[in-house]
């Protein structure tokens, strides 16, 4: 799959969020988004990750941003996750991987020591206009956040 590169235009989605409703990327613009591709909830690599994401809410909206996580799961299962870590963002559902394979976040990668086609942990900060500013890839559940708090200045 081809990756996202910092200055392209964000691939547009409308996903189901945890209640079923419809978010669409289009319709956030003006504002500074963070969208993060996990494996799967209540995983524990996506538990840490989601947490760390919960834990630099504040700071995170203080600069103006909207973060969003994105996995295969069902919207149910989505609701449970959020509800059981009191995740403050939406998460959304896309169960055929079509917008992770847009984004890059669908692939082949090696899971110890084999390798596997499936969710490459991946975050994305898009701007106002819809452009990516950052496109991470392969990234670790522990630390993550902390390295994009970094890039932010946030």
């Amino acid at each position: 799959m081809p990756r996202l590169e910092p200055g392209t235009v964000a691939p547009d989605f409308s996903l189901i969020d945890q209640d079923g409703d419809p978010v669409t990327l289009s319709e956030m613009r003006g504002q500074r988004v963070v969208a993060f591709f996990y494996p799967a909830a209540m995983t524990p690599g996506c538990t840490t990750e989601a947490c760390d994401f919960r834990d630099s809410m504040a700071p995170l909206q203080d600069a103006g941003y909207t973060v969003v996580g994105i996995s295969r799961d069902e919207p149910a299962k989505l609701r449970e996750f959020r509800e059981r870590d009191s995740l403050p963002y939406d998460l959304l559902s896309d169960p055929d991987h079509a917008v992770h394979a847009a984004y890059g976040a669908w692939g082949e990668k090696m899971n110890y020591g084999k390798t596997v086609e499936g969710v490459i942990r991946s975050t994305f900060v898009i701007d106002e206009d819809g452009v990516v500013r950052h496109a991470l890839y392969n990234v670790k559940a522990t630390g993550h956040v902390a390295r994009v708090r970094g890039l932010l200045g946030v």
